[in-house]
């Protein structure tokens, strides 16, 4: 008897234990796999913003990478209980969810400022709920990776840069997928696939005029070193979502929950103004190095590029009338 009583004592500990939130009195793990390194700006945000903020009920793991998840399974990875954050793209997500396109393609996004406000305006509502409702994902916050602008060999007085009539004929280097090849023509210019690898001899040697690139690529690459003007076009504004997992999310109290997601704002605000000042910085390093950096007639590209892709089959998923919202809330 006093051997089934405790069985049952036993049975009814456990439920009533299970009953509890565990996350809303344990500490709870969160595990980040990247494929970023640790020095790269997002990795620091997280870390020296993010962990502390969390730290009285969360422990921040970090793994970089590619160490924990490969590169391109961290969301299957947070669908399956495997991974509780990970730092995604708009590219990744519209394999899932065909319609994340829209935040890939060239001039949607006009600056940093312009995507937190593309984030966190209602539009951008039904395409959070259906990664958290068919992924199990929750889209916590926007991270700016940097602009691409265009990077010439050509001297300003040889060619400026004004509007894409100006880039006709010119052979630009572009990512070899169908869709990078799409924004090349639609920015005005010939689009040639290459690898990365191969772009410094190119530009040395005249077998392409440019290629497109953030600030920081283009030093660290050193390819101001064959080329002599960027257009700072500004054709693609590139950005990742800090992803969280739902399942985690509603475990939490709903005090750790806007805990987790100040501290998720105020990391991805902390590497966007370094990202911001980076670029600022580097302008003024590719002067002091002879190249000419101007600005075109944004307004021209935008129109150009957006028409562009207006009942192409790029922006066939896209919901109607998101775009016009999008751009409403720029400039």
């Amino acid at each position: 008897m006093k051997a089934t009583l405790t069985r049952r004592a036993l049975m009814a500990l456990t439920v009533a234990t299970l009953a509890v939130p565990a996350f809303a009195q344990d500490t709870v793990k969160l595990r980040m796999s990247t494929p970023a390194s640790e020095t790269d700006q997002r990795s620091v945000a997280l870390a020296e913003v993010f962990a502390p903020a969390v730290a009285d009920f969360a422990t921040y793991e970090p793994h970089y990478n590619g160490s924990l998840i490969a590169q391109g399974s961290e969301l299957e990875s947070i669908a399956s209980g495997d991974l509780e954050m990970s730092i995604t793209s708009a590219q990744e997500l519209a394999q899932f969810f065909p319609e994340f396109s829209i935040f890939a393609t060239g001039y949607v996004h006009q600056s940093a400022e312009h995507q937190v406000a593309v984030f966190n305006d209602p539009l951008m509502d039904p395409f959070k709920k259906t990664v958290e409702d068919e992924l199990g994902v929750k889209l916590l916050s926007i991270m700016y990776l940097g602009k691409r602008h265009v990077n010439l060999r050509q001297t300003k007085d040889e060619l400026t840069v004004t509007t894409p009539a100006d880039l006709a004929g010119v052979n630009l280097r572009m990512p070899g997928t169908d869709a990078w090849q799409f924004l090349g023509k639609a920015l005005g210019a010939n689009p040639t696939p290459m690898a990365f690898t191969e772009i410094y001899t190119a530009l040395q040697t005249g077998s392409v005029d440019g290629q497109d690139n953030p600030l920081p690529t283009v030093v660290d690459a050193k390819f101001y070193e064959v080329t002599n003007q960027i257009a700072l076009t500004a054709h693609l504004v590139d950005l990742n979502y800090i992803a969280f997992s739902k399942e985690v999310w509603d475990n939490l109290t709903p005090e750790q929950q806007a805990t987790v997601q100040k501290a998720a704002d105020d990391a991805a605000e902390n590497g966007r103004q370094k990202q911001l000042a980076k670029e600022e910085e580097l302008v003024a390093f590719l002067e002091g190095e002879g190249m000419a950096v101007y600005e075109p007639d944004l307004k021209a590209f935008r129109e150009h590029v957006q028409q562009q892709y207006v009942g192409s089959e790029f922006a066939a998923s896209w919901p109607e009338g998101v775009l016009e919202q999008i751009n409403a809330l720029g400039e």
